[in-house]
């Protein structure tokens, strides 16, 4: 079968963000953000961008490539695609499809990017407001379960039950990102910092869920290139190669009406060996980490699913002093992730990623040379990517 790996073949040369708005505020429309991001992210690579031929996105994106080719006078378009379903659990989905395509010659010179307007679009945190359910809903709705909130909350619930997880571990989460965000300027929450007696004082959205433990709905738009290894080093920024991606879910993990086989998971369970083994990479080698905020609750799942605690020491290892840089055991979300930079539907943790690798963090770890992305907790599919320096090739 020969060496079926894309570890180190890929790198990724620059990424861009738009300015991040509170849901609503965005003074553009959904596609001049996405143009705007894919500009800056050329910018910051040092390159044309009319040389991109490719692009890859997730959840639905509204953004044609085709449309996208055209604003941009894209001469030949060699590559479209976008992961199916997962919200954000397609995130790092994108990134490893864009470093397949590259990898394999489909394309040169690949965007991942990611688009939100929720004021022109509407809310993903809210319930559906229709007349009627059918299928999967018919067995929820009825019952109270009709945003995202109410449903991931019953998946914690049985956390707790199975695993003796407390609130106070998922507070550490939401402490540590908003710690975070208050060295990001970039951040949405920039200025804004969050106290335990704020947290503890803020109102349940649903148990176990306070208000600081669900992520925010913002406008904006990010964006990363990837081309070739042998290509990297032309342009302006030290390359970050792609290490390891896989996609997927367990057994069941989409049957509906809750009906999981394993319930209390975020999904990542049979996804993470598979990234691991392909970036050559064991837990215990990662110097940070960027985990997708649905809820803290996921975020929890997840550090545990990618072995980098355990259920039994989970309360006494994921603490605000051992989750916060630059000398936590084990630093998260050092942008101020989806709770408290941005909901970029997760792909500004994917970008945090090559920031913490080329030394460029707000809240920068030091001596990173292996740096870990978990996309969409306790959605199906989910995915994981790990991206790295040059001293780990």
């Amino acid at each position: 079968m020969g060496n079926r790996t894309m570890r180190g073949e890929v790198a990724i040369i620059g990424v861009g963000e738009t300015t991040y708005y509170k849901r609503g505020r965005s003074p553009d429309p959904e596609f001049k953000l996405v143009i705007e991001a894919i500009l800056k992210a050329s910018a910051d690579a040092g390159i044309d961008p009319r040389e991109i031929d490719g692009f890859a996105s997730y959840s639905n994106d509204r953004n044609d490539p085709s449309r996208i080719a055209a604003a941009l006078d894209i001469k030949d378009l060699r590559f479209s695609n976008m992961e199916w379903g997962g919200g954000g659990g397609g995130g790092s989905a994108a990134c490893a499809h864009a470093a397949s395509a590259v990898a394999t010659g489909l394309a040169d010179t690949v965007v991942v990017f990611r688009g939100l307007a929720q004021g022109q679009f509407g809310r993903f945190g809210q319930g559906a407001r229709v007349p009627h359910v059918r299928g999967d809903q018919a067995y929820t709705a009825p019952y109270g379960l009709m945003s995202p909130a109410q449903s991931f909350a019953m998946r914690i619930h049985r956390l707790y039950e199975d695993h003796g997880i407390t609130q106070d571990t998922l507070k550490a989460c939401s402490l540590a990102s908003y710690h975070h965000a208050q060295n990001n300027p970039r951040a949405v929450m920039y200025g804004r910092p969050l106290t335990p007696e704020d947290y503890d004082a803020s109102r349940w959205i649903v148990e176990p869920f306070h208000l600081f433990d669900c992520c925010q709905e913002n406008d904006g738009a990010a964006a990363m290139i990837f081309v070739s290894a042998d290509r990297a080093k032309d342009y302006a920024k030290t390359p970050v190669y792609f290490l390891g991606g896989a996609v997927g879910s367990g057994n069941r993990a989409g049957s509906g009406s809750h009906n999981a086989t394993d319930y209390a998971t975020s999904n990542f369970k049979t996804v993470a060996p598979r990234m691991y083994e392909m970036a050559q990479v064991k837990p215990e080698e990662v110097d940070v980490a960027q985990v997708y905020e649905n809820f803290t609750g996921g975020v929890v799942m997840s550090i545990i699913e990618h072995g980098l605690t355990t259920y039994e020491e989970a309360n006494e290892f994921i603490t605000f002093e051992n989750l916060t840089a630059p000398n936590g055991k084990m630093p998260i979300n050092t942008s101020g992730g989806n709770l408290a930079e941005c909901y970029m539907h997760g792909l500004e943790l994917n970008i945090e990623a090559v920031r913490q690798v080329r030394g460029e963090s707000c809240n920068q770890v030091d001596d990173v040379n292996v740096s870990l992305v978990a996309s969409g907790p306790m959605v199906t599919p989910v995915s994981d990517m790990i991206v790295g320096s040059e001293a780990v090739l």
